[in-house]
């Protein structure tokens, strides 16, 4: 059983999923935040390898993303720094990446290296299941789960194609757009994430959008987990001073206990 598994087999456990973007806005920031949120009662944290054209991200994490690549961060960089945040922490890293990064680095290698700094899985918004197979056989030989996404339009098909790729969880996009921290969440968001529970008993935890306490306790309702990152990426921002983050953090534990 992988990392990733054994945060869902906890009994009447909601997973915490936060996401920071590697570098920004430094690499001290992503050191010292990442122990914190563990402490807060995070469960899986998303790495972010910068990518200079992010197409499923907002404006928040595009500037991020931005200025850690003019920061100097490669994916080189982040494999390094989840090798330091190892050794801090026992809770699941997974690296969120393009593909065109991984692709360059190479594809085989690159898994390699994950599994040696102790990656446990990826997430790549712009692979399609129907493409992923390279990266796949690669992930699964290094012990890596393949994080796949889907969307409120997802048909039918794509819906069962993603369950049987998809391991460790499955990434359900809230709204048809990009990141970004949002007043409310969509009302047809439940029946969403009920449609998926009819194709799969894999874990299904709920992205984009997710920003207040109030909305981690409604998606605790409906589904395993909820993944939060534009606002701890604003919280970052904010200034040198992590109390926001923890607080922010806590409550969110708060919320889905």
């Amino acid at each position: 059983m992988s990392r990733i598994e054994a945060v869902f087999k906890r009994e009447d456990h909601k997973a915490f999923i936060a996401y920071v973007t590697v570098g920004y806005p430094s690499m001290w920031a992503t050191m010292q935040a990442v122990p914190l949120l563990a402490e807060c009662g995070c469960d899986i944290i998303e790495l972010g390898i910068p990518f200079s054209d992010p197409l499923a991200d907002g404006t928040t994490i595009q500037k991020a993303s931005f200025d850690a690549l003019q920061n100097g961060v490669t994916p080189k960089t982040c494999l390094e720094t989840a090798r330091k945040l190892r050794s801090k922490t026992d809770i699941p890293l997974v690296f969120m990446s393009y593909y065109n990064p991984i692709f360059h680095y190479g594809v085989e290698q690159f898994c390699f290296e994950c599994e040696k700094v102790g990656v446990d899985g990826l997430i790549i918004p712009d692979l399609p299941p129907e493409e992923g197979a390279e990266l796949g056989d690669a992930a699964e030989k290094h012990g890596l789960n393949l994080i796949y996404l889907l969307a409120p339009t997802s048909t039918g098909e794509r819906t069962k194609l993603v369950a049987d790729k998809s391991s460790g969880f499955i990434y359900l996009v809230s709204v048809t757009g990009v990141t970004g921290a949002r007043s409310e969440l969509p009302p047809e968001l439940s029946s969403f994430v009920s449609r998926v529970r009819q194709s799969t008993d894999k874990p299904l935890c709920v992205g984009f959008g997710i920003s207040t306490p109030e909305q981690a306790r409604q998606v605790a309702g409906i589904a395993d987990g909820v993944i939060v990152g534009s606002r701890i990426i604003q919280l970052l921002e904010s200034g040198y001073s992590l109390d926001p983050l923890r607080t922010f953090a806590s409550s969110i534990r708060a919320a889905l206990d």
